[in-house]
C-alpha cells in the first residue's frame, strides 16, 4: 500500500511569501503596426524599446467610449508622436497574462496596421520608452520581443505586398 506524501514541513517556505490571487482583472487594449515607405520604397517598421530593452509596438488601454481603432490612433500619438496616419485594418489580436500584486491581469490587444504619413521621422518617445527606431521589415521581425506580434508583422507585411500599400 503506497504512503501519500507529507508536504506539511515544505508548507511553512511558500505561505505568505506571495499573496493570493484576489481578483481578475480584464484588460482591453489596442495598437498598430506603423508601417512606411523609405526613399527606396523598401518597407519600414517603428518599433518602441520598453524600459526592460524589449522592442514592441505602441498600444495602450482603451478608454471608456472609445472603439480599438481610436485607441490605437491615439496612442500612436502619444506614445510616438506620429499624428497623419491611416488605419489601413485590422490584423488580429494578442492575448497574454500577468500578475500584478493580487490580482490576474488579463490582457488583450487588438492589433492594426497603421500607415504613416507626412513627415514620419517627426517621432517623440513617450517616456517609458528607451528608444524608439525605424527598422526594415527583417530588422524589426528579428528585434521584436513577443512572438504574437512578430506572427501579425508577418501578415501585416503580406497585406502590404498584396494591396501594394
Amino acid at each position: 500500500m503506497a504512503v501519500a506524501p507529507r508536504f506539511d514541513k515544505f508548507k511553512k517556505y511558500f505561505n505568505g511569501h506571495k499573496n493570493q490571487i484576489q481578483e481578475i482583472v480584464r484588460e482591453p487594449t489596442a495598437g498598430g503596426i506603423i508601417f512606411r515607405r523609405n526613399s527606396n520604397n523598401e518597407v519600414e517598421i517603428l518599433l518602441a524599446q520598453d524600459g526592460k530593452d524589449r522592442w514592441t509596438i505602441p498600444k495602450g488601454h482603451i478608454e471608456e467610449g472609445e472603439t480599438a481603432e481610436q485607441t490605437a490612433k491615439r496612442e500612436i500619438g502619444e506614445e510616438v508622436g506620429l499624428t497623419d496616419v491611416e488605419i489601413i485594418g485590422w490584423l488580429g489580436k494578442i492575448q497574454f497574462r500577468y500578475r500584478r500584486v493580487d490580482k490576474l491581469v488579463l490582457m488583450t490587444t487588438q492589433i492594426f496596421l497603421v500607415k504613416a504619413h507626412g513627415d514620419t521621422d517627426a517621432t517623440e518617445k513617450d517616456h517609458w520608452m528607451s528608444d524608439l527606431k525605424w527598422f526594415s521589415f527583417k530588422e524589426a521581425f528579428d528585434k521584436i520581443e513577443y512572438d504574437d506580434i512578430g506572427k501579425l508583422m508577418l501578415l501585416a507585411m503580406k497585406r502590404i505586398r498584396q494591396e501594394n500599400l
